[in-house]
């Protein structure tokens, strides 16, 4: 059974940084871990996807260049390094497993299983 718990949110200014945490278990060796995030009124939107040894680390143009994603294998941590926050990442964020979908010249990321997010809210 794959488990996935979010923590490290909470209330940040703008510009700011945080970094949340992602306990994970229970996923395969073939299985890939990323972000999505959903804010009030807003669909979800996928922020960054892990790489594996056919294909790289994905992240959506909203945070390219903030945000960095990393791992530590031996604690069964992912983490989600963000940098100069802005009011607009505030959301409900959530680890999750993701997997790369390309359908003719077209690459789409999916998010197929995810736990309870944390919330982050960035004030101006």
């Amino acid at each position: 059974e794959v488990q996935l718990q979010a923590s490290g949110g909470g209330l940040v200014q703008a510009g700011g940084s945080l970094r949340l945490s992602c306990a994970a278990s229970g996923f395969t060796f073939d299985d890939r871990i990323g972000w999505f995030r959903q804010a009030p009124g807003k669909e979800r939107e996928g922020i960054s996807c892990m790489g594996n040894s056919d294909g790289r680390t994905y992240y959506a143009h909203s945070v390219k260049g903030r945000f960095a994603i990393s791992s530590d294998n031996a604690k069964n941590m992912v983490y989600l390094q963000m940098n100069s926050l802005k009011p607009e990442d505030t959301a409900v964020y959530y680890c999750a497993v993701c997997r790369e979908e390309v359908y003719g010249s077209s690459i789409y990321y999916e998010y197929d299983y995810w736990g309870q997010g944390t919330k982050v809210t960035v004030s101006s």
